[in-house]
């Protein structure tokens, strides 16, 4: 069946000669390598000269155009501690006989959104988040189309597989956490993630929503959260705050389908039948890296998306059939499942849960992430990988 993938990081596969060998052997066909990636501290196990990378701000792994980039205010860093190792990894990886995926992270971006402040996300108390870029802002927007439209032009690439293309939020998983963010209920993490950065507020007042009016009711729905409540989104409240947010949500879910429909028509110029896929979810109000976005729109535009499958495997196989069953013809829909047990990965399950999800309809997979594996691990996607390959 074929299809099968891993996510390695540049310096997983540079400077290290048996790396491709070592992947290749795992039965995948293909890897996602990160082209442009977020601040990150990595294991990396396997490899012979370092165990640890500490990639100290968001950047990017290849050399990029700088004509491409002149003129423009916002523009990508290159990454100082593993320079053109993007490049040397791919290459081996494609002698190897593995396809490369150049695997792109768009929104998520804590560098630019620091030096950069007015483009990053702000949150109806006025804090700003740097490390989300506002999908609404029209340089961000920019930056991301020609980012996305350089990366696919490298020659070393085979598709292009982006992340965080749409609304990232208040949840960014970054450097040492401390907002005990898992803990706050759902619809606080949602209002948290509202932004009302200057082209927010015009959009909203466009709809003819008062951002004033806005902003006065999420903070007052948020601060019974803060104050310690218990019953801060009791039902009758979630139904109060749902009825007159969804006019916002509308704005929102247009902008996110404005900021993806650029992207992808940028790497549409740039190489017309590039396979493109999404790190996604079905749920148009999904943040983060995987934001939301109607299925039926994704395919429209011949985008394959990737659903993450790391929670229940039954709530992944719901996910992936509900998708599956909209996919056209010749339009990738991919499973993504963790396979790093000390990350929480179910090892022990993974052949099986590749199996169910190829059942469900997955025609593609991924495992999350062979740079950071250990040998259990590799071990535990090797046999994933041929029971996915198996006749039914």
């Amino acid at each position: 069946m074929s299809g099968a993938g891993v996510y390695l990081y540049p310096w997983d596969a540079a400077g290290d000669p048996g790396c491709a060998e070592r992947i290749a052997g795992l039965g995948v066909d293909r890897v996602l390598l990160a082209a442009a990636y977020h601040t990150v501290r990595a294991l990396t196990p396997a490899h012979p000269n370092h165990k640890v990378v500490t990639a100290d701000h968001s950047a990017v792994y290849y050399q990029p155009d700088r004509a491409r980039w002149s003129g423009r205010e916002v523009q990508p860093a290159v990454a100082t501690w593993a320079p053109g190792s993007f490049h040397h990894g791919a290459r081996a990886l494609r002698d190897a006989g593995l396809k490369v995926y150049a695997w792109t992270v768009l929104t998520h971006n804590q560098r630019l959104g620091t030096i950069h402040p007015e483009i990053s996300v702000v949150n109806a108390f006025g804090d700003r988040y740097p490390w989300a870029l506002c999908a609404a802002n029209p340089q961000v927007r920019e930056y991301a189309a020609t980012l996305a439209a350089e990366v696919a032009e490298l020659p070393e690439v085979d598709g292009l597989e982006l992340e965080s293309c749409g609304w990232y939020g208040f949840e960014h998983l970054h450097a040492h956490d401390k907002t005990g963010a898992s803990a706050l209920p759902p619809q606080a993490r949602e209002l948290l993630s509202l932004c009302f950065c200057t082209s927010c507020e015009a959009e909203y007042s466009h709809a003819g929503i008062a951002p004033k009016w806005l902003r006065h009711q999420v903070q007052a729905a948020l601060e019974p959260v803060f104050a310690g409540s218990t019953d801060a989104f009791d039902e009758a409240t979630a139904a109060t705050l749902e009825a007159e947010l969804a006019a916002v949500h509308t704005v929102r879910e247009a902008a996110a389908d404005g900021f993806r429909a650029e992207v992808i028509s940028a790497v549409r110029e740039a190489r017309a039948d590039f396979p493109i896929l999404l790190h996604t979810h079905p749920d148009r109000r999904r943040l983060g890296a995987n934001p939301g976005a109607d299925p039926s729109k994704l395919f429209a535009q011949s985008v394959g998306p990737v659903l993450q499958c790391w929670g229940s495997i039954d709530e992944g196989t719901t996910v992936v059939s509900g998708v599956a069953q909209q996919a056209p013809e010749g339009v990738p829909v991919v499973a993504s499942l963790l396979a790093v047990a000390n990350m929480g990965g179910r090892v022990d399950s993974l052949a099986d849960d590749a199996v169910r999800l190829r059942d469900a309809g997955a025609t593609e997979l991924r495992f999350y992430h062979a740079g950071l594996a250990t040998g259990a691990d590799l071990r535990a996607i090797r046999s994933a990988t041929t029971a996915w390959n198996a006749t039914k």
